[in-house]
């Protein structure tokens, strides 16, 4: 890449003199408080949030920082970002719906890989194979886009490629032992499809308007804000994920009682298979059994838990849907895609 760029760019005098007029309080309160809060979204599952100490202090900075970056935006004449960009009404709704795509897409690619191996024991390799065909349909579909996009307004391509996105998801809502690889496979291209039909629309209608001197802000709030939704996505994903799976881990143990006449009829049948495959002492084999029972709804409540997660996923997906709803339509399409 260097080398192309090398290659490709046109050489300009050096203008040192701009770092004196550089927006340096910005960088640092900005480097301090989204390295803080990606932190914190990424250890706080592990670490039980706020209940370590080390979360809490790292969220107090981030909180303070990203709120002093804010106030010296908004102050200085010359800002890093010029949030003011995103009172603007199609800027400020593509950015939230870019949010979310960011939520979707990376939530999506940290699910389906942890699924796939803990529920159905699939390799890393496996994986790759399923998670291809996300990928892969999208270097078809992509290069059609701007062409389509010469004779269809641009907010309804969005629009559908949001009500694809959803579809797609809830696609792989109903996970069951069954529910491999080869299942992914419908769910993976309608993602595919609706992801092609977001991604360059929604950047071009967002930055109709800007003024060039104002495009490298629009540029870098729109792109931080999908991997800002990546990272929140997936720290909330995890949480509810591991939530969902103690609850419905609580729901199957209280009916899973040796009072239950199926528990019973269950542990018994366990019993007799360990005492016939090498186990002499009944009362290991009933060990054994109970165990085997547990992990059953653990692996069930996990199952569940996933699929609730996806769900969760596809609702999250509704509020990008509406945000492009309410987006107003541009007169002409320049389709140059800047800010993606």
């Amino acid at each position: 890449m260097i080398a192309m760029l090398w290659y490709a760019l046109e050489p300009s005098p050096r203008e040192l003199h701009l770092l004196r007029e550089g927006d340096w309080l910005g960088v640092v309160t900005i480097a301090a408080g989204l390295g803080c809060f990606e932190t914190v979204l990424e250890e706080g599952n592990k670490d039980d949030w706020f209940g370590s100490s080390f979360i809490t202090r790292l969220a107090v900075i981030a909180v303070a920082s990203i709120a002093a970056f804010i106030y010296v935006e908004l102050k200085r004449h010359n800002p890093l970002l010029q949030l003011r960009l995103l009172a603007r009404r199609n800027f400020g709704l593509g950015t939230l719906a870019n949010f979310v795509f960011g939520f979707a897409m990376f939530g999506w690619i940290y699910l389906v890989p942890l699924y796939l191996s803990r529920m159905q024991g699939y390799s890393s390799q496996e994986i790759g194979g399923v998670m291809v065909w996300l990928g892969l349909p999208q270097l078809l579909f992509i290069p059609f886009i701007p062409r389509v996009m010469r004779s269809v307004d641009a907010r309804w391509l969005v629009i559908a490629g949001y009500i694809l996105f959803i579809a797609g998801s809830l696609l792989a809502s109903h996970l069951s032992d069954d529910f491999s690889g080869r299942q992914f496979l419908a769910s993976s291209l309608v993602r595919a499809l609706g992801q092609s039909m977001v991604m360059a629309p929604l950047s071009v209608i967002s930055i109709a308007g800007i003024e060039p001197e104002l495009a490298g802000s629009a540029s870098a709030l729109f792109n931080m804000m999908r991997n800002l939704g990546g990272a929140v996505g997936i720290a909330l994903l995890q949480t509810f994920l591991t939530k969902r799976e103690q609850y419905h881990s609580n729901i199957l143990s209280s009916q899973v009682t040796p009072l239950a006449q199926a528990t019973r009829q269950r542990i018994a049948h366990l019993v007799d298979y360990f005492m016939s495959h090498g186990l002499s002492d009944s009362s290991r084999a009933y060990r054994e059994a109970l165990v085997a029972v547990g992990r059953d709804i653990r692996h069930e409540a996990f199952l569940l838990g996933f699929s609730d997660t996806i769900i969760l996923q596809s609702a999250v997906l509704g509020f990008a849907l509406v945000a492009a709803l309410f987006m107003r339509k541009i007169s002409s399409a320049p389709v140059g895609g800047g800010a993606h």
